[in-house]
């Protein structure tokens, strides 16, 4: 299940980035400028529908925006508490599948963000179109969506292909922490195993392997015809403004 996967993934996330608090500021200010050029300078709410440990949710919060953030796995939000406890930032952080956020938070906000390619974990086209129903309801008028994907468009590949993907060499001060995955492709489809080697210098290597990361290789078109089917009048992507294509809809 994709929550296990994320609950275990979820002590060595920051050292999947070479600096995250940098990237808590970068990844912010993107999002802001995007925001302000569709929706203006009135926009003050925010829900992060996959909001993990807090990447977009604490640099937002940074910048003063009022920021609710949720997501399926409670080691995530654990961390996601920790992390905005450190830094003062009031941020109301809960488990919430975000297939079920208007039905749990029965509130409106001026934007949904959900960001990193979360929404593919989501195996079909009916279950995409669910959730961007829920997050129809749970926005203003004169709000919006934003959803950060990969475009699978330009991802070469074969069905029953292994891949391996390098995520980052991160230093510590004990060593060095090695990530990379290894995606195993099925038609539309890919499995994720997620390989973390904790080198520790003088000592044995440490090796943690996480399992159940699955993915919909759904391409943008699909996803832009989604949110106008679920309701959103305009729908725009953007493919330099983010690290990935970010798409912009409209209510």
């Amino acid at each position: 299940m994709i929550e296990t996967y994320y609950n275990q993934l979820a002590p060595y996330y920051k050292s999947i980035y070479a600096d995250w608090d940098r990237s808590l500021k970068t990844q912010a200010a993107a999002l802001n400028s995007v925001i302000r050029e569709y929706f203006g300078d009135q926009i003050s709410t925010v829900l992060d529908a996959a909001c993990g440990i807090g990447t977009q949710s604490i640099g937002l919060a940074e910048l003063g925006y009022l920021v609710t953030g949720s997501d399926l796995s409670s080691g995530v939000i654990k961390l996601a508490k920790k992390e905005a406890q450190t830094r003062d930032l009031p941020i109301d952080f809960s488990v919430v599948d975000m297939r079920q956020v208007w039905e749990i938070h029965q509130r409106q906000f001026d934007i949904v963000l959900a960001c990193d390619n979360s929404i593919p974990h989501l195996l079909n086209e009916e279950e995409i179109l669910q959730v961007f129903k829920e997050f129809f309801l749970t926005i203003k008028e004169g709000g919006g969506c934003l959803i950060s994907v990969r475009d699978y468009d330009l991802l070469e590949r074969e069905d029953q292909e292994s891949r391996f993907v390098p995520r980052q060499i991160h230093p510590t001060s004990w060593g060095q922490i090695i990530i990379f995955d290894i995606w195993d492709f099925k038609g539309d489809f890919y499995k994720i195993k997620t390989y973390i080697i904790e080198d520790q210098k003088d000592n044995e290597p440490k090796i943690t392997v996480v399992k159940g990361g699955k993915y919909f290789c759904v391409t943008i078109p699909v996803l832009e015809d989604l949110f106008k089917q679920a309701g959103f009048q305009q729908v725009t992507t953007l493919k330099e403004h983010f690290f990935q294509p970010l798409i912009v809809a409209e209510k």
